[in-house]
């Protein structure tokens, strides 16, 4: 307990009975500021109280144990209803029969392995038995398989049948399960009984519009019931252009699609179009155009000149004449 505030630390709440307003603020934007103002003074006195509590540490940092709650905080739902009990309880109490926890797991002889009691892989599966033998009230010439598989789909619908009369039982007293509740429309959240609503000849047509609806053709193949009238199609039906172009309604996929074309022409022909980066390409290939044919000339006017040595004889040679000695 504090001096000014209330402190419940079991959960984390402080109350203020004793607050009033010095003067009552003109608009709301004021009245909710000092409502702020105020509730952040009450959860500051709780963090106090919080750090003043003995404390452990942990691998994740420190630790405190909340006392118990001191204030009896009430509850959204009200409390539920007992449920009644089943045939099996019922025979169970009768016969001072007690249930006892079985292990989930049991050790199977056939595999030598340890299995689930129930469910997938269980232990003494049906399937897993190759050969059953005969016994001498078995009737000759029915299968024990197809047998064994009837008496399971027995078991299991007289199962449902016993589930299915604790679910009336139990709706009878207002005991339904919150699941059932909920998927029940004559049962309400509470789990008291009201009496079912008449559902109305216009409830029932917009249902059964809804369904119609539901298909991708939107109910135009389904078949209709004696009386029924057709769906209303609030909404505008969406036009498709044909496929085949013709002078007529075909001719209108290739206006609109000319149209949009235009249209982006118009708006971006600045982007699509550089004149300037145009000009530069068509003079840069013009010059090198007269480049190539410059250099063509010069070379077919370089093969018809005469080339001179680049060297020329320092001395020249005289012709030597060889006489015969007398």
């Amino acid at each position: 307990m504090g001096e000014e505030h209330q402190i419940d630390l079991g959960n984390l709440t402080a109350f203020d009975p004793h607050h009033q307003f010095l003067s009552l603020p003109d608009n709301r934007e004021d009245l909710v500021k000092e409502c702020i103002a105020h509730g952040t003074k009450l959860i500051q006195a709780v963090a106090d109280a919080l750090f003043n509590l003995p404390s452990t540490e942990d691998a994740s940092g420190p630790v405190v144990p909340l006392p118990p709650p001191s204030t009896k905080l009430p509850r959204e739902k009200p409390l539920p209803k007992p449920k009644p009990p089943t045939k099996w309880e019922i025979f169970a109490k009768k016969k001072g029969i007690q249930n006892k926890k079985k292990d989930k797991l049991v050790y199977d002889e056939q595999t030598g392995s340890w299995k689930r009691r129930h469910g997938y892989d269980r232990v003494n599966d049906d399937n897993d038995i190759p050969i059953i033998e005969a016994k001498m009230t078995d009737e000759p010439g029915v299968d024990p398989f197809a047998k064994r598989r009837s008496d399971k789909k027995e078991r299991v619908n007289k199962q449902e049948k016993n589930r299915l009369h604790n679910l009336k039982e139990a709706a009878k007293v207002g005991a339904l399960p919150s699941h059932v509740q909920l998927a029940a429309t004559a049962l309400p959240i509470t789990g008291t009984q009201t009496a079912p609503r008449k559902v109305s000849k216009d409830e029932l047509q917009n249902v059964a519009g809804m369904a119609a609806t539901s298909t991708a053709s939107g109910g135009k193949f389904d078949k209709k019931l004696a009386g029924e009238k057709p769906p209303k199609h609030e909404k505008k039906y969406r036009k498709f252009l044909p496929v085949v172009e013709g002078s007529g309604m075909g001719s209108l996929e290739k206006q609109q699609s000319d149209k949009i074309l235009n249209k982006l022409m118009a708006k971006n022909s600045r982007e699509i179009f550089n004149v300037g980066k145009a000009v530069d390409m068509y003079n840069a290939k013009s010059d090198k155009k007269r480049r190539n044919q410059q250099g063509k000339s010069s070379s077919t006017s370089s093969k018809l000149k005469v080339k001179k040595s680049p060297y020329k004889n320092a001395s020249k040679k005289k012709p030597t004449s060889k006489g015969k000695s007398k």
